[in-house]
């Protein structure tokens, strides 16, 4: 038992260390001593956790969104209006995320580099937020109009108190 928690706590250093690299470094520039000197382990020791920097590029970008969705099925879940459901919604899947990264030097690349490494884990995530807007609006068309309208709005990178 004592293992596993290590180990959680292992992956844990290793992924805020990743974390604080990608946005510092950008995703091209950070390397997996970078990496290493951040959490203050060796690369051996991130090789038994993570296959390559891609590997961990992924799982930092899943741990953020992942640990986010049980306030998602929470808001949806509750009574409230819609309004108040979907300015929830916002504040911890746009703004939260967005305010952590967005004074970050390389926010930029690091959105690229999303792109370009890891879709198929940023289509999760998409889906993810496209069912909790569904959940909310009641239907697929609303829902998706409210979700490329936030989409436009992010593309202009504002700040997050826009």
């Amino acid at each position: 038992m004592a293992i596993r928690v290590k180990d959680s706590d292992r992956r844990r250093e290793i992924l805020d260390a990743a974390l604080a690299c990608f946005l510092k470094f950008g995703y091209s520039k950070t390397s997996l001593d970078d990496i290493a000197k951040q959490a203050k382990l060796s690369r051996p020791l991130i090789y038994q956790r993570f296959k390559n920097k891609e590997a961990i590029f992924g799982a930092v970008y899943d741990d953020v969104f992942e640990s986010l969705m049980p306030q998602v099925r929470e808001v949806v879940a509750s009574k409230q209006a819609r309004k108040t459901k979907l300015m929830a919604l916002c504040e911890i899947m746009c703004i939260g995320p967005w305010e952590m990264m967005s004074e970050a030097p390389m926010v930029e690349e690091f959105y690229v580099a999303c792109e370009q490494v890891i879709p198929e884990i940023c289509e999760k995530h998409e889906k993810h937020w496209v069912e909790a807007l569904r959940a909310v609006f009641g239907d697929k068309p609303t829902a998706d109009v409210f979700d490329l309208a936030l989409g436009g709005l992010m593309t202009d990178k504002p700040s997050a108190a826009v």
